[in-house]
């Protein structure tokens, strides 16, 4: 049996990457990818460790402390004995230090697209500037950099609207708000919603399935997913109809903190579409919406308008959001 190694920080994983993993694989029966991992890394080691394996599942993949000495080849080849506990055949690299470290296993080194002729980039370009190399990410990695924008409102004040028409101009996907489809369902089943007795458990459920869906559907994302509401917003919802917060739904959201949220102002006329029951209470709400936003110190703009004004009003602030994630990338290549 052939046993293989690769070996580096994959901070992040990228189609160069992969090329070099996939490469290795094709030449042995068993192949091991180290996953170098230092306390100071943004990416945790073992999320790094999950997107490879998920990425190449017939590879032995695993994170390891990273204690330093990088150019110490005959040390690493030391501690890469010691962690397998035996010598790979051959190590696969894209690197210079290849073939000294191999020279110091004992074992057989292949370069793999040393020029970058397959795939031009670096995992350093990408952390200064992910959305810029999006082209080389895998999805379950896009998701994890995709910019996070969340409309959320009152009632009837537009938040699909808005949330579809960003989608449609970013060429990106949008998530569509599952307490409405909750509500679908309970209406369907001949429940009768202006009397419905909630219960806080069914609050915690919509929050896990919202949360769900939007980490799904990240992977597919453009540069940017547009969320129609988000758990912030069922933490509020919770506290209109059972009027106290949730421990539980404020546990996600607490987790979950978007990159901007676009308030959509109640200054709409409210339409009635057999699910509604806030026409009274929308200028409540959208003060709710503004105390929480800034007492959690979160980034919001409210929108307000006609449709075209809101759309112009929240596709500006995004752009923002594009252009301040370009101007620190660029800062961190200058600092470099």
């Amino acid at each position: 049996m052939t046993r293989g190694l690769v070996i580096g920080k994959f901070y992040p994983p990228h189609r160069g990457h992969k090329f070099l993993i996939e490469t290795a694989l094709a030449q042995v029966d068993r192949l091991d990818v180290l996953i170098c991992v230092r306390p100071d890394q943004r990416i945790s080691g073992g999320l790094r460790a999950q997107w490879l394996r998920e990425m190449h599942p017939s590879a032995f993949v695993r994170a390891i402390d990273d204690p330093g000495e990088d150019d110490n080849s005959e040390f690493w080849a030391q501690y890469t004995a010691q962690i397998l506990g035996t010598v790979p055949d051959v190590v696969f690299t894209s690197e210079d230090y290849g073939e000294a470290y191999a020279r110091f296993l004992g074992c057989r080194h292949v370069m793999v697209d040393r020029n970058r002729t397959h795939v031009e980039v670096s995992a350093r370009a990408i952390r200064a500037a992910p959305l810029r190399h999006w082209e080389y990410l895998e999805p379950c990695v896009r998701a994890f950099f995709a910019k996070r924008v969340s409309v959320v409102g009152a009632e009837s004040t537009g938040t699909t609207t808005l949330a579809r028409d960003l989608a449609l101009h970013y060429d990106t996907v949008w998530v569509p708000e599952y307490g409405r489809e909750y509500c679908e369902k309970l209406q369907a089943a001949g429940v009768d919603l202006w009397t419905y007795q909630w219960r806080s458990a069914e609050f915690t459920e919509i929050a896990r399935k919202q949360q769900e869906m939007e980490d799904d559907m990240a992977r597919e994302a453009n540069r940017v997913l547009i969320c129609d509401t988000d758990v912030l917003a069922t933490e509020i919802w919770h506290e209109r109809y059972l009027r106290t917060g949730s421990p539980d739904v404020g546990a996600i959201a607490a987790a979950h903190r978007h990159h901007l949220y676009l308030l959509t102002d109640c200054d709409l006329p409210f339409v009635q579409d057999g699910l509604r029951d806030g026409e009274t209470i929308r200028q409540w709400m959208t003060r709710r919406f503004e105390d929480v936003l800034t007492e959690r110190g979160l980034p919001w703009v409210k929108i307000s308008g006609t449709g075209e004004q809101r759309l112009s009003a929240a596709v500006a602030e995004v752009d923002k959001l594009f252009e301040q994630c370009a101007r620190i990338g660029a800062e961190h290549r200058f600092a470099r």
